[in-house]
């Protein structure tokens, strides 16, 4: 269902990840797709920021769709991104972190907020509806 690789110090509950992923797909009738979930330092989601959407600067999250067979894609989170977002917000860094992942989640399934006004109302209701959820 999930695979993760952190490569921070950030700790990640790998069960509630899974939960969290399990509760997005069922409901998107995704049951039974797989993704890899990626925790990496600023410097290298900047890096894949850079190199895939031509955006030279930390980006919490980025979501890689390989739409393989069962395999959905790759979610790459940055936690000291997330965390600065979090105290920006005043949400806790766990309420900030699900809601990046649901939202990586959601780009996997095809979700896209940046091209159009309509696409966007669309996928902040999901995000709202799984984030209710948990």
């Amino acid at each position: 269902m999930i695979e993760i690789n952190n490569l921070t110090k950030f700790r990640a509950d790998e069960k509630e990840f899974s939960t969290v992923a399990k509760i997005v797909l069922r409901g998107e009738n995704k049951v039974l797709k797989t993704l890899s979930l990626a925790f990496v330092g600023k410097k290298e989601i900047q890096r894949l920021n850079k190199n895939f959407r031509k955006k030279d600067k930390a980006t919490d999250v980025l979501s890689f769709s390989l739409g393989d067979g069962n395999y959905l894609g790759e979610i790459v989170i940055c936690p000291e991104v997330v965390k600065g977002n979090a105290k920006k917000y005043g949400m806790t860094v766990r309420a900030e972190m699900m809601k990046v992942f649901v939202h990586g989640i959601l780009h996997l399934l095809g979700y896209d907020h940046e091209k159009t006004e309509k696409e966007a109302v669309i996928m902040e209701k999901k995000q709202d509806l799984y984030l209710s959820k948990i």
